[in-house]
C-alpha cells in the first residue's frame, strides 16, 4: 500500500501533468469503486483541474468545484496515459476507472488481484468522506508535544498498531511502522504510553524515516515509486535477510492476513517474537 511518501510524491507527479487541464470525463468501469452518487461522474466534465494534494494517505484532484478523493488500499496504482485510449478496456481489465483529459491523455486507476477495496469519492468537500473526516494529525505536521499526547492517550495499546492507525497519525503504514519502530530500536509491542526519552527516541526515527522517505521519492514517475520504496526498506518485506544494523537475521509475525517484520537484536534484546502461523506449521 503507498504511504506519505509515495500518496505525496504521486501528488506532485499528477499536479505537474494535471494542473490548468479540463477533464473530458471520467469513466468507472469498476462499479464498486465508486462510492458516491451525488455528485454524479458526469459532473466532472468540463470542469479544470485546480490542484492535486492528498490528504495522509488520499490523493484529491480539486476539479472545477469539486473533489475526487481516491483511496488506493492494498493494491491500487495509478498509471499516466500519454494517448487516447482506443476504446474500453477488456472486461477482466485491472483499470477501475480512466479520468480522460480534453485532448485524450489522462490517468488510469488500477486494482490488482482480487480483494476490491479501493475507494472513490467525488465530493463537494473532502470532510465528506468519512475515511478523511476521521483522521489524525499528519504525521510530518505533528510536532513532538502533540505526538506525546496521542501516545499518552492509546495507553496499552501496541505501539506498532498506534502509528500505523489513520485515526490516531495520518500516513503512516504497515511498511513504514516497522521501518520507524526499527530506526527507533523499538520492539512493536511496546505499551504507547512510554517515558519521555521514548517518546523523543520514537518521534525522531519517525521524522527521519519519513522526510528520507520522501526526498527518495519525490520527482520519481509513479512507475518508478513501487520499486523505489521497496528497495530502499531496510527490514519491512526482508523476512530471513540479514539486519543492516547488527546482521541478525530479520525475522516476522504473521497475523490476521497481514505480517510485520522487525530484527530481535536491535528492538527486542535478542528474543524473537512468537509467530502463530509459522509455529501453527511446525
Amino acid at each position: 500500500m503507498p504511504e506519505l511518501p509515495e500518496v505525496h510524491a504521486l501528488a506532485v507527479d499528477l499536479e505537474s501533468r494535471l494542473k490548468g487541464r479540463m477533464v473530458d470525463r471520467l469513466d468507472v468501469l469498476a462499479f464498486h469503486a465508486l462510492k458516491t452518487f451525488d455528485p454524479p461522474a458526469t459532473a466532472l466534465s468540463g470542469l479544470t483541474v485546480q490542484q492535486v494534494g492528498r490528504h495522509g494517505k488520499f490523493l484529491d484532484f480539486e476539479i472545477g468545484d469539486l473533489h475526487l478523493t481516491v483511496h488506493l488500499s492494498l493494491a491500487g496504482w495509478i498509471r499516466w496515459r500519454d494517448k487516447a485510449p482506443a476504446g474500453m478496456p477488456p472486461r477482466k481489465s485491472p483499470i477501475a476507472a480512466r479520468l480522460v483529459l480534453d485532448d485524450g491523455t489522462g490517468l488510469d486507476i488500477t486494482e490488482a488481484g482480487t480483494r476490491k477495496a479501493l475507494a472513490l469519492h467525488i465530493v463537494r468537500d473532502p470532510a465528506e468522506v468519512p475515511g478523511i473526516a476521521k483522521l489524525g494529525p499528519d504525521a510530518l505536521e505533528l510536532d513532538e508535544a502533540g505526538f506525546a499526547e496521542i501516545l499518552k492517550s492509546a495507553g496499552k495499546s501496541r505501539i506498532k498498531n498506534v502509528l500505523k492507525k489513520q485515526s490516531f497519525i495520518a500516513g503512516v503504514g504497515n511498511a513504514y511502522s516497522d521501518e520507524i519502530l526499527h530506526a527507533a530500536k523499538m520492539s512493536p509491542f511496546q505499551p504507547a504510553d512510554m517515558e519521555s526519552e521514548g517518546v523523543a527516541r520514537l518521534y525522531a526515527a519517525m521524522r527521519q524515516t519519513l522526510q528520507e522517505a520522501l526526498a527518495r521519492a519525490e520527482g520519481q514517475p509513479a512507475s518508478e515509486l513501487k520499486k523505489e520504496k521497496k528497495t530502499a526498506l531496510r527490514v519491512h518485506g526482508r523476512f530471513g535477510e540479514p539486519c543492516p544494523e547488527c546482521g541478525e537475521a530479520i525475522k516476522q509475525v504473521v497475523y490476521s492476513g497481514s505480517s510485520f517484520q522487525y530484527c530481535p537484536t536491535c528492538q527486542n534484546e535478542g528474543k524473537s517474537f512468537s509467530d502463530r502461523g509459522m509455529d501453527r506449521l511446525f
